[in-house]
């Protein structure tokens, strides 16, 4: 038992018993225990006591739907920021594929360039490799017929100092005039 049940035990014990000086006892005069005082009193609270308390659950009240409005409002300022972010990101999505896109063609643009700039410059490679080929053949050529030449009047410079008829004479320049128009 709680505190109550134990003074409400005691006040029974002692009404029973009949002591009702210096204990507890239960009086149930009315005018005695002021009880016309105590309704009068709880008639006043309620009374009074309503509006006051109307007027507190009414300040309650709107402060709750104050806050509740407020709550609205930032869930739609929420609502409009995810929208926001939510568009802004599909914009950054498609202007990244549209750099991937860009840069994949420049990419290949560039690739192509390299690739036709090598193939002209194996071109050109070549050109050079058979410039050079034919004038080395053609410096070749030419110093073996400076060589054939030297010879030939080698050749003919100790002919000449041995001595040679007119007829081989002449049949030797004639043969190195052929050999120089060759």
């Amino acid at each position: 038992m709680g505190i109550i049940g134990s003074s409400f035990l005691l006040a029974t014990e002692a009404v029973a018993e009949g002591h009702s000086e210096g204990g507890f006892g239960l009086n149930i005069d009315i005018f005695e225990t002021n009880l016309i005082n105590l309704a009068i009193l709880v008639g006043i609270l309620f009374y009074f006591g309503r509006k006051v308390l109307s007027n507190i659950l009414s300040e309650r009240r709107s402060s709750i739907e104050t806050v509740i409005k407020e709550a609205e409002a930032k869930a739609k300022e929420a609502a409009v920021a995810l929208s926001k972010a939510q568009e802004q990101l599909t914009q950054a999505q498609a202007e990244a594929q549209r750099i991937r896109k860009t840069a994949e063609e420049n990419a290949q643009a560039t690739r192509e360039a390299i690739l036709a700039r090598a193939a002209e410059d194996v071109e050109r490679l070549k050109q050079t490799a058979v410039k050079d080929l034919d004038t080395q053949r053609d410096r070749a050529i030419a110093e073996l017929q400076q060589y054939v030449v030297s010879k030939a009047l080698q050749k003919v410079e100790s002919e000449l100092q041995t001595g040679i008829a007119d007829d081989a004479q002449q049949q030797l320049i004639d043969r190195s005039i052929a050999l120089l128009g060759a």
